[in-house]
């Protein structure tokens, strides 16, 4: 069994995977890290491997250490690679890429690599930032972009503006009130970056699926072109294939 974990920039997710498949998962703030080894993970059977990626910094890490004392199974951080598992990472300094942006492509390489003729690929991770990266249909990643995930684009909003701390609002084409212009101006600047990538990676071919993931990927998945999938523990997947291909290697 291996415990999986995926530390972000405000919430822990993680999930035990044994021999067919998820056993147990879960998430929970930051903030609350803290509690997992008498909470969450009191009943879980001890894991032979931790393996995970971390996004949080160091405080982060030093805590979730602190939660697997008892199992006495000290984990092994991932950071991205020039390749794995099919990817090609072509990042400038390829350590440098977030190790949950290597997590997520490595799991979207896995979904589309079976198919008869794999395709090209857009992943998306939205929550506090969200990171745009483009994947050909050969497994090389191609790059990709950073910007403020729409919480964050909000608060920067009401921050600096004095006439724009309105309550939230909704999406539409056209708004026709300040809460549902920021609401709508937010989602298709996100949109907008999403559907650019996709364009300039298609060329003259088909539109590439986007696989989405993060706490934002549901709110923003209506609004993009098909196809699109929204998969909920993609940098998990994606930690699990590489945990499992550093033991064959």
């Amino acid at each position: 069994m291996i415990l999986l974990l995926d530390c972000g920039n405000s919430r822990l997710k993680w999930a035990l995977a044994g021999p067919h498949g998820w056993m147990s998962q879960g998430n929970v703030s930051n903030q609350e890290i803290g509690t997992l080894a008498l909470r969450d993970w009191q009943s879980l059977p001890r894991p032979s491997r931790v393996v995970g990626v971390n996004v949080a910094g160091e405080a982060t890490r030093v805590r979730v250490e602190a939660q697997l004392v008892r199992w006495r199974t000290p984990p092994e951080w991932l950071i991205a690679q020039e390749e794995g598992c099919g990817v090609y990472n072509r990042y400038a300094r390829p350590s440098q890429l977030g190790a949950d942006r290597w997590a997520s492509l490595v799991a979207a390489r896995q979904r589309v690599a079976n198919e008869l003729f794999p395709a090209s690929c857009v992943v998306v991770n939205a929550g506090t930032a969200v990171t745009v990266d483009a994947l050909d249909e050969t497994g090389v990643f191609r790059g990709g972009i950073i910007l403020p995930g729409p919480s964050m684009m909000l608060q920067a909003l009401a921050a600096n503006t004095a006439a724009l701390k309105v309550p939230p609002g909704h999406v539409h084409d056209f708004p026709i009130n300040t809460a549902d212009a920021l609401a709508s101006g937010v989602m298709q600047a996100v949109c907008g970056a999403i559907e650019q990538t996709r364009r300039r990676l298609a060329g003259d071919g088909p539109v590439p699926k986007g696989f989405l993931a993060g706490g934002a990927a549901s709110d923003i998945a209506p609004y993009l072109t098909a196809p699109v999938e929204v998969v909920d523990n993609l940098v998990l997947e994606g930690v699990l294939a590489l945990a499992e291909g550093s033991t064959r290697g």
